[in-house]
């Protein structure tokens, strides 16, 4: 009789599969070494996953709604308040590129694997490649309305601005020791306080 596949199996295996992925890359992390990790059956990661794509998808939506939460907590704490809540996107990033397990953006970090879109998928599900570009699409997007909301006279440029510094948190972060991260966090923050101030007084 076939055993019935324990409640949490599925998130097991994906918070396995997250935290390799994330440590050693996607193309390094074979589904044999996941099986292996999260103690469970070839069969059964299967079952939840039938190809190397779904899990990597899956992967990336798992790090997209914990990435989302963090930054909606943060978006929160600035109350009504259009400056503090651009101002706090950069603060939030900068903080999270600042932690000791900071190993670059889960997102940016896949596209740099495949960077000619040589990706797993089998065109029947989104790819992950497209759940990385739609996530770092849709934080462009919630930047840019949030700058709008600042009514400053060239919205689109102070966006990219403000991007391309998020962009170098990101960067930067994932090869600098931990205290040069920490200064350059410091740096990115009040340079955005700096764009943003010049364009609304």
């Amino acid at each position: 009789m076939a055993r019935t596949p324990a409640p949490d199996t599925r998130d097991r295996i994906l918070a396995t599969a997250s935290r390799l992925f994330y440590e050693h890359g996607v193309r390094a992390v074979g589904m044999n070494q996941v099986i292996a990790e999260a103690g469970t059956g070839k069969n059964l990661l299967y079952t939840h996953f039938p190809a190397k794509a779904d899990l990597v998808a899956a992967y990336l939506k798992r790090a997209r709604d914990l990435r989302a939460a963090q930054g909606r907590r943060a978006r929160e704490a600035a109350a009504d308040d259009p400056r503090a809540q651009v101002l706090a996107v950069v603060e939030e990033v900068a903080a999270f590129t600042a932690r000791p397990a900071f190993r670059g953006c889960a997102f940016r970090n896949y596209l740099a694997e495949f960077p000619d879109d040589a990706d797993l998928g089998d065109g029947d599900r989104p790819t992950p490649a497209a759940v990385a570009r739609d996530v770092l699409a849709e934080g462009h997007r919630r930047l840019a309305g949030l700058v709008a909301a600042l009514g400053v006279a060239d919205p689109e440029r102070l966006t990219e601005e403000l991007w391309l510094l998020i962009d170098g948190l990101y960067l930067q972060a994932a090869y600098r020791d931990r205290l040069d991260a920490a200064v350059a966090a410091e740096t990115a923050v009040d340079l955005a306080r700096r764009l943003v101030d010049e364009r609304t007084s």
